[in-house]
C-alpha cells in the first residue's frame, strides 16, 4: 500500500480537498475515512457530495443513526457512518456491496468494520496539527495515481493564480481526456481539459502503436498547435489562457453550452448547415503543415495509406469476432485489405487540406448570438491531419451520434459544394465520390470503435449507435466505386 502525505491548514482546505477527491474516484472506489471526532472526516466528506452534486447548498446530514445515507448522482455515491454499528454482518442489510458494485462508499469509523470492508479500499487517515490536519490517505497505486493527477491540477491551477477556484466535473468521452469547469466567484467559467500524456500500446507494426499508425494525439501539443491554426485563420476554437504541456493540463476559454441538437437528440438544420458553411470555408484555406509554438513546432500528419488501414482494420480486429463469434480468416483479412489499397490509390488525385477528423455534433458549440465564422465553435480537433476534405464532410453529414435523415444530408452536400465551388477551384464530381469512399473508410473505423469500446473500456452505451453505423455505411457502398468492398461485405456476411 502506498501513501500521500498532505497538511491541511483549516477547514477551507480540507473542502478542497473534498472537491478534488469528487474528481478523482470512481464506481467501486470505497474511501474509508478514519481519525478522532472533530478530526475532519465529516467535512471531507460533505465537501465530496456537494462537489459530485454540483451543490453547495445540498443537505448532507449525519448518518449516524441511520448508518448510511445515498446519494443518486452522476456517480451513485453512499455515505456510510459505522459508529454505532452493532456488527459486522450488518453491513449485508445495509446493501454495502451493492452499493459498491456501481458507485462509490464514503466510510467513517470504517474500524468497526475492516474486516467486512474491500482490500483495496482507499483509507484517508487525519490527525489533528495546531489548527490544522493532517492527512494520509492510502490504497493501491492505480487508485492514488487518480488522486494524484487531481492535486497535480490543483497546483497547476493554485500556481496560475486559481487556487481557491472551484472545480466541477463537466464530462470525459470516448478517450482518456477529461474536463472540468472552473468556477471563480464573478469571472466567466474557464474549462480545464486533462489530458495526459498517452501511455504507449502493443507495437502492431513497423515498430509503431495503434496511436502512431492512425495519428492520434500523445499529448497537447497537437490541441494547441490547431488551436492556433483556427484562430488565425478566422475561424472560433477556444482561447487557451493557461497551459502545462508536458502534464497535458489546458485551461480554456468556454465557449458556450448549446449544441446543434434539439432538446431531444435531433438535428436543428440551421445549426448543422451553419456547420458545413464554416467547414466549407476551413477547407477552401491554404494548408499550414509545420505549426510553430515557440520552442517546439508541430508537423501535421498525413492521412496517409497506413493510417486509413488500420483504422478500418477495427472492423476485422473488433466488429467480425463480435458479430461471428470467430476472427476473420486469414483469406478475409488479406482480401479486406486488398480492396483498401484499391480504394486509397483512388484517392490520389484527391483535394487534400486540413481535416478535423471528429467534426459531428459533439464537438461543435452553437453561439447563436455571435455572427459570421464566430457561430460556430469548434472543439477536439486535436487529432486532425492533412487529408481529403470529403472525411470532415462525411463526418457532419453522416453524424455517428444522431441520425441524419437523407434530405438533411443532401441539403448539406449541396450548401457544401455550391460555397466551395464560389471559392474557387473544387472538383464536384470528384468531392462526390470521394465523400462515399471516406464514408466507409469511417464507418468501418467506427463499427470496430463501439464493441472496442465495450469489450475493452467497458463503455458499453456506445453500442446504441451500431445500427446507425451500418445505414450510413450502406448509402456509402451505393457509389460503383465502393463494389468491391460492397461485395466482400456480402461474403462475410457483413451485409
Amino acid at each position: 500500500m502506498q501513501g500521500i502525505e498532505l497538511t491541511l491548514q483549516d477547514e477551507a482546505a480540507t473542502i478542497e480537498l473534498g472537491e478534488d477527491l469528487a474528481l478523482a474516484l470512481k464506481a467501486g472506489d470505497c474511501l474509508a475515512l478514519s481519525g478522532d471526532l472533530g478530526a475532519g472526516k465529516s467535512t471531507l466528506a460533505r465537501a465530496f457530495l456537494r462537489a459530485m452534486a454540483d451543490d453547495e447548498a445540498l443537505e448532507v446530514p449525519s448518518p449516524t443513526f441511520t448508518l448510511v445515507q445515498t446519494y443518486d448522482l452522476r456517480i451513485p455515491v453512499s455515505h456510510f457512518d459505522l459508529y454505532r454499528l452493532a456488527d459486522v454482518s450488518e453491513l449485508d442489510e445495509l446493501g454495502f456491496d451493492e452499493a459498491l458494485s456501481d458507485g462509490i462508499c464514503l466510510v467513517e469509523w470504517p474500524e468497526n468494520a475492516l474486516a467486512a470492508l474491500p482490500k483495496s479500499r482507499l483509507t484517508a487517515t487525519f490527525s489533528h496539527l495546531g489548527d490544522g490536519r493532517t492527512v494520509t490517505i492510502a490504497g493501491e497505486a492505480a487508485a492514488l495515481s487518480r488522486i494524484e493527477r487531481s492535486l497535480a491540477i490543483r497546483a497547476f491551477l493554485r500556481e496560475r493564480g486559481y487556487g481557491h477556484a472551484k472545480r466541477r466535473h463537466l464530462s470525459g468521452d470516448a478517450s482518456a481526456r477529461a474536463y472540468e469547469r472552473i468556477l471563480v466567484a464573478g469571472e466567466p467559467v474557464r474549462i480545464l481539459m486533462d489530458s495526459a500524456r498517452h501511455t504507449p500500446g502493443p507495437i502492431l507494426q513497423d515498430g509503431k502503436y495503434y496511436q502512431q499508425l492512425a495519428h492520434l494525439a500523445e499529448d497537447v501539443i497537437p490541441f494547441v498547435a490547431i488551436d492556433s491554426d483556427i484562430r488565425t485563420k478566422g475561424f472560433c476554437a477556444p482561447e487557451i489562457y493557461e497551459s502545462d504541456l508536458d502534464a497535458g493540463i489546458l485551461l480554456i476559454e468556454d465557449l458556450g453550452s448549446d449544441g446543434i441538437l434539439d432538446a431531444d437528440g435531433r438535428p436543428i438544420a440551421e445549426r448543422y448547415l451553419e456547420s458545413v458553411r464554416v467547414l466549407a470555408h476551413l477547407h477552401a484555406q491554404p494548408v499550414t503543415r509545420d505549426i510553430s509554438l515557440g520552442t517546439i513546432t508541430h508537423h501535421i500528419p498525413d492521412f496517409d495509406r497506413r493510417a486509413m488501414k488500420i483504422e478500418t482494420s477495427l472492423l476485422l480486429d473488433w466488429y467480425l469476432p463480435w458479430k461471428r463469434g470467430e476472427k476473420a480468416s486469414d483469406t478475409e483479412r488479406t482480401g479486406y485489405f486488398a480492396v483498401w489499397d484499391q480504394l486509397i490509390d483512388l484517392m490520389a488525385s484527391s483535394e487534400k487540406k486540413l481535416l478535423l477528423r471528429d467534426f459531428h455534433s459533439p464537438n461543435i458549440i452553437w453561439r447563436g448570438e455571435r455572427s459570421g465564422f464566430e457561430r460556430i465553435g469548434i472543439i477536439d480537433f486535436q487529432d486532425s491531419m492533412i487529408g481529403p476534405t470529403a472525411y470532415d464532410v462525411a463526418s457532419i453529414t453522416q453524424d455517428a451520434r444522431v441520425t441524419i435523415e437523407p434530405d438533411l444530408r443532401d441539403i448539406m452536400l449541396s450548401l457544401y459544394c455550391a460555397e466551395r465551388n464560389a471559392l474557387g477551384a473544387f472538383d464536384e464530381t470528384l468531392f462526390r465520390r470521394d465523400w462515399h469512399l471516406m464514408s466507409a473508410q469511417r464507418n468501418c473505423k467506427l463499427v470496430g470503435i463501439w464493441v472496442r469500446l465495450m469489450q475493452r473500456d467497458g463503455k458499453p452505451f456506445y453500442m446504441k449507435h451500431m445500427p446507425r453505423t451500418f445505414s450510413y455505411l450502406e448509402v456509402a457502398l451505393q457509389h460503383e466505386a465502393l463494389a468491391p468492398l460492397r461485395d466482400w461485405c456480402i461474403k462475410a456476411g457483413i451485409l
